[in-house]
């Protein structure tokens, strides 16, 4: 008869790793899908004000935003320290808005341009005047889904 010896002086054996490239571009891929790249580089400064009664929208790719604040310190040499409108990734003017406006229905199917909404994102410290002068020009190309852009207000406020 054999004899069979234990050693007891083996240890645990080595994990395998054999698996774990498979694990990596799968985490990899998972990223690379669900990340959303930013869409426009804000050239300004917008820190929205509080609210209370806010609402999600639904369908975001049928909103066309409008930022209106203070360019950024890197700006303020060429544009001054005075609100400003960007449009996109360029600063604008207000007559710049109906031009906007319009490409941006233009690029959408024509059963969507009825439910298109204008968000603008205006910071708290802009007054209200280049507001009021946006809108009137929303309402001369009949934009009058207007979204203001705010964040959620703390209990204790």
């Amino acid at each position: 008869m054999s004899r069979f010896k234990k050693n007891k002086d083996e240890g645990t054996p080595a994990i395998s790793t054999a698996s774990l490239p498979d694990i990596i571009f799968m985490l990899l891929f998972f990223f690379m899908v669900t990340t959303v790249m930013r869409e426009v580089e804000l050239k300004i400064v917008v820190k929205l004000p509080k609210a209370t009664e806010l609402q999600k929208l639904e369908k975001k790719s049928l909103v066309s935003y409008i930022y209106i604040g203070k360019p950024l310190k890197k700006y303020q040499k060429v544009f001054g320290t005075e609100p400003r409108i960007q449009l996109n990734d360029a600063f604008a003017d207000v007559k710049d808005i109906q031009p906007f406006i319009l490409k941006e229905r233009e690029a959408r199917n024509e059963k969507e341009v009825p439910l298109m909404t204008t968000s603008l994102k205006v910071d708290e410290d802009v007054k209200m005047g280049i507001v009021t002068d946006v809108k009137q020009e929303l309402r001369k190309v009949n934009a009058l889904k207007i979204n203001y852009s705010a964040r959620k207000r703390d209990k204790n406020w």
